[in-house]
């Protein structure tokens, strides 16, 4: 059996090697699976730990998971090589075909950081493919390997959702169908400018207001919204979640409502979680949750990002939400996320950008 691993093995590393070449393909599969090379026993002692870790839910209103964990074992690594997340793990030194592996793939050098550095995590991105992330976690022993992914279990996710964001956004972004037209006109009219797909309208423009609305599928059954507001000569104060609930509600209220004005939208109580995030080098809030209407009866998730930019003096609030009563909407979320996180000031442009942006919206 150890001849059958070995011959394994050495077969692997030459496609290890093989796979340095700079025209690997992207990676593949869904977004939401992670991959986990581990011996069974191994996995059944750690699963609880990774679940934790990974398998976080979020609620659209149905508990969706962000990733869903799928184990294999060492010998199928060639088969699954390609894929976009996965997760190495074994104690170091167990025996298991697992634990060889790794030990046959790190150097001296991060063999002792695993042994003397009790947070330390092998990250390799573009291992096997384009935009993959390859994360070995490993410890002398299993009791510290469990302690290490719950400790640790935030920059884990962390890694996971950051590159998952990149490869999205690489999927949505194409140049040939970008509204460079709404784009430039965001850009000369108000200093700042966002991604704009081509199926997404500008639905709402109110610079009385301070208030941008993009809208995809109006009257569909897969809805994304997007809003842009922002506060002139405001100060970081603002940037306390009570108020940041309360100007959420106060703009939803005057812009997002019902075709006959009979309702508008509301945050709901259920579901509703912060914490503090960097935006693009700048101290952020970042909310999610659920949106309701006042009068109940429809309802999705939102996320939503608010920032003090020092240069402008303004509060932006860059905000998503999703109505798809019908269909899943854990990637439906993400991809509004992912927009969000595309919104440029025009300080932060290059010159030819600013110039093609504006030429753009003269035509």
């Amino acid at each position: 059996m150890k001849k059958i691993f070995l011959f394994i093995l050495i077969l692997f590393l030459v496609s290890l090697l093989a796979a340095c070449d700079s025209s690997r393909k992207p990676a593949i599969g869904p977004e939401d699976e992670i991959y986990i090379v581990a011996d069974s026993l191994e996995f059944d002692e750690l699963k609880l730990a990774l679940e934790t870790a990974l398998e976080i839910e979020i609620n659209t209103p149905l508990p969706e998971k962000l990733f869903n964990l799928k184990r294999i074992s060492h010998n199928q690594i060639d088969k699954f090589k390609t894929r976009k997340n996965i997760v190495i793990i074994a104690p170091l030194s167990s025996g298991s075909y697992t634990s060889q592996f790794i030990e046959s793939i790190i150097d001296s050098s991060v063999r002792d950081k695993f042994l003397t550095e009790s947070d330390f995590i092998l990250r390799r991105y573009d291992l096997w493919a384009k935009n993959q992330l390859v994360t070995v976690l490993t410890a002398p022993s299993m009791q510290e390997l469990e302690f290490k992914v719950l400790k640790n279990k935030d920059n884990i996710l962390y890694a996971y959702q950051k590159i998952s964001d990149k490869r999205l956004f690489e999927s949505l972004y194409n140049r040939t169908y970008e509204r460079r037209d709404v784009q430039g006109k965001l850009l000369r009219d108000y200093g700042w400018v966002i991604y704009v797909q081509a199926d997404f309208q500008l639905a709402l423009d109110k610079p009385e207001g301070n208030f941008i609305w993009l809208r995809r599928s109006p009257g569909s059954d897969m809805e994304r919204w997007i809003f842009i507001h922002w506060i002139e000569n405001a100060t970081p104060e603002y940037l306390n979640i009570d108020t940041i609930r309360t100007i959420r509600n106060r703009v939803t209220q005057k812009f997002y409502l019902t075709a006959d004005d009979s309702a508008y939208v509301v945050i709901a109580e259920d579901f509703f979680t912060w914490n503090e995030v960097n935006f693009k080098e700048r101290y952020a809030i970042f909310t999610q949750g659920l949106w309701d209407l006042n009068i109940k009866g429809m309802g999705g998730p939102f996320v939503n990002y608010t920032f003090y930019d020092e240069k402008s003096k303004r509060i932006y609030m860059l905000d998503g939400s999703v109505y798809a009563p019908k269909y899943y909407k854990r990637n439906l979320i993400q991809q509004v996320d992912v927009m969000l996180q595309s919104f440029l000031t025009k300080e932060e442009l290059s010159e030819s950008r600013i110039k093609e942006l504006l030429k753009a919206a003269q035509d």
